[in-house]
């Protein structure tokens, strides 16, 4: 009876599955249902109009150029060196130092924008406890690489004030608020411990 149900269930005597019934979404939304019969492309070696001109404006036949003497002759940077490619230069490209670069110094014009604005007295540093309530200056974050949520807001503090550290902050008192990684702006709250910051303010552009 043993050798009987090995041998119904080898490759060559497989056992009958169950057909699927007409409701079943396997038999609904199989590929032979909704694949549409297209014929096939040409080939694009075989294509039959290139090389050809379409439309042209002007004449273009045999442009001549001539020059005369200018042996020895050496060029000349026009400009400062610094200004002028000398050697072969990747564009399109940054480096990690000078996008930091740009971020702090936008950081520094905001700050002083929102000092401006809102009246506010010189930015403290976010890393310092402070008994009583500070204005601090800094870049909203993210502590993990989900989305933002209540618990994961930290502040990166800017390069002037607080050498940017970051310290995670505390939204519970405040009843409304809007925030997005990458924000710039000024706050105010307490920061007891030195290790986070309880939010009573935001000033916003």
């Amino acid at each position: 009876q043993d050798s009987q149900k090995r041998s119904n269930s080898t490759p060559e005597n497989p056992r009958p599955k169950r057909t699927l019934s007409s409701r079943s979404p396997y038999a609904l939304f199989s590929p032979n249902t909704f694949s549409p019969s297209v014929t096939p492309s040409q080939k694009y070696t075989a294509r039959s109009s290139r090389g050809e001109v379409v439309a042209s404006f002007g004449s273009v036949q045999g442009p001549s150029w001539s020059g005369g003497g200018g042996r020895g002759c050496t060029p000349k940077l026009f400009g400062p060196p610094e200004e002028n490619l000398t050697k072969s230069y990747k564009f399109m490209f940054q480096k990690a130092l000078d996008v930091r670069e740009v971020l702090s110094w936008r950081i520094e014009e905001l700050g002083d924008v929102l000092k401006s604005h809102h009246h506010l007295e010189d930015f403290a540093s976010v890393l310092l406890p402070a008994q009583e309530p500070v204005t601090v200056l800094g870049q909203i974050g993210c502590d993990s690489n989900g989305k933002l949520n209540p618990k994961s807001v930290v502040l990166e503090g800017d390069r002037e004030h607080s050498s940017g550290g970051q310290v995670p902050l505390d939204l519970s008192e405040l009843k409304e608020y809007s925030l997005f990684p990458g924000q710039i702006v000024a706050l105010e709250g307490t920061n007891s411990t030195g290790r986070k910051i309880v939010v009573s303010k935001f000033y916003e552009v």
